[in-house]
């Protein structure tokens, strides 16, 4: 079903470096609401597991846990682009993430004749977090149950690559106390893949890159240093949303993640694309001079 990778001629890139090797894949946010993409981007998924690349997916949920909520008349807060959470509300996204989009996104994987596993960060001590508090003009916001990661259990989630499985990770997470914490997916995607030291993260986004100029589509950045995105997050050229998620992918590269790419996911297997074909759909971000030797 889908893309036929192995036969295709029109590959320009070498499969082989990616065998064995393991990707994280970030998934979710509106991007999900396509259903003809969502199906591309598992068959994707399945090629690759089925050359011998190791792949965990990460995902989130926002707009379906708005929706939701929406429902039940609760209405959605964010603070800094985080959710905040009450205890009520911690209830319905845990409810969302780890019961409704875990596991359809698991089901079809496994229509796909893949081992997937849906999970979310509590199973098998995945995912310890300390509650996250932000700052606003050096004031400090309680924004209720929302995790920052502390530890990955590595060694549970290598067992489940060695088996065979492509693990689907639902980022909820736990503290000492047993408290269950919403993270925000790119976080916990981050994080995951600086743990293992995976050979890619890929941030599935609803934009094609970062632009020097986000009214001309032709000035994508189609490959990115740390100190360019200090430099353009200081002159204003990267802003908004795309600051924490641009800091988050510092965030994985400084802490073991070989490469990060921003990928747009509203395009039928772009994954696929990116991979393994010479076509410039994307913004590549590898480590400076120093990351580099850090990694060394």
């Amino acid at each position: 079903m889908g893309y036929n990778l192995v036969s295709n001629e029109l590959i320009k890139k070498d499969i082989k470096k990616y065998v064995g090797k393991t990707i994280v894949i970030k998934y979710g946010g509106s991007i999900m609401k396509d259903e003809e993409c969502k199906l591309a981007f598992l068959e994707d998924v399945a090629s690759l597991k089925n050359i011998g690349v190791n792949v965990i997916i990460v995902h989130g949920g926002g707009p379906n846990i708005s929706d939701f909520l929406k429902k039940v008349n609760i209405e959605s807060k964010f603070k800094n682009g985080l959710r905040v959470t009450d205890k009520d509300t911690m209830e319905i996204v845990e409810m969302i993430l780890s019961g409704q989009v875990n596991k359809e996104l698991s089901g079809i994987l496994s229509s796909l004749k893949i081992n997937a596993i849906g999970i979310s960060g509590r199973d098998g001590n995945l995912i310890s977090v300390k509650k996250k508090i932000i700052c606003n003009n050096s004031e400090a916001i309680d924004i209720g149950y929302v995790g920052e990661v502390k530890s990955i259990n590595i060694s549970f989630l290598q067992g489940l690559l060695e088996i065979g499985c492509v693990p689907i990770i639902s980022p909820v997470g736990f503290d000492d106390k047993g408290e269950v914490y919403n993270i925000n997916a790119d976080y916990a995607a981050s994080a995951i893949s600086s743990a293992i030291n995976a050979e890619k993260l890929i941030l599935m986004t609803d934009v094609e890159g970062v632009y020097l100029d986000i009214n001309d589509k032709n000035s994508i950045i189609q490959s990115i240093t740390i100190d360019e995105i200090k430099e353009y997050i200081s002159e204003g050229i990267i802003k908004g949303g795309m600051i924490p998620k641009m800091e988050c992918c510092i965030e994985a590269i400084s802490n073991g993640t070989k490469e990060v790419n921003l990928i747009y996911g509203r395009r039928k297997h772009s994954l696929i694309t990116h991979m393994f074909y010479e076509e410039n759909n994307s913004t590549t971000l590898k480590g400076g001079e120093t990351e580099w030797q850090k990694a060394i």
